[in-house]
């Protein structure tokens, strides 16, 4: 017979944390053929993926921060100084970010979060089509993630 007793806990345990995720990772596996199929593959990894634009100076300008995974780009951060705003740099950066991912990486697709005050219009217009809103994430803010097909 088991026990119905539980004494739940709070805090941040390192060992904790490793053994939730090595658990959580096996059931998926687990339950899911493609995942299975994936693991311990080169796709598995995530491999970081950065772009810098420098000035004239070599101060940073702007940049992009992507890992790519399971043959997705996953852009994590993208910015552009506000002095440098409208001159293409975004868009340069994210359109080699998606040309090294596809080309290098074999990449499929891309995706992207986004708040409704930072650039939704602008991965619109590089081709993203929107998949999810999130109200309220934080109160009051929106965020949007957005998909893209790199093929």
């Amino acid at each position: 017979m088991v026990s119905r007793m539980f004494r739940i806990e709070t805090g941040v345990d390192k060992e904790r944390l490793g053994l939730l995720r090595s658990r959580l990772s096996a059931s998926n596996t687990a339950a899911s053929p493609e995942l299975r199929a994936l693991r311990g593959t080169v796709d598995d990894q995530e491999v970081p993926l950065a772009l810098w634009a420098l000035d004239g100076a070599g101060g940073l300008a702007a940049g992009l921060a992507a890992h790519t995974w399971a043959h997705w780009l996953h852009v994590n951060h993208l910015w552009v100084d506000g002095r440098h705003r409208g001159a293409g740099l975004g868009s340069r950066l994210l359109a080699e970010a998606e040309r090294m991912a596809r080309e290098e990486r074999g990449c499929l697709n891309s995706r992207v979060e986004t708040w409704d005050f930072q650039a939704p219009g602008f991965y619109r217009g590089q081709g993203y089509e929107l998949v999810c809103v999130i109200p309220d994430y934080p109160e009051g803010v929106k965020e949007f993630t957005l998909t893209k097909r790199l093929t």
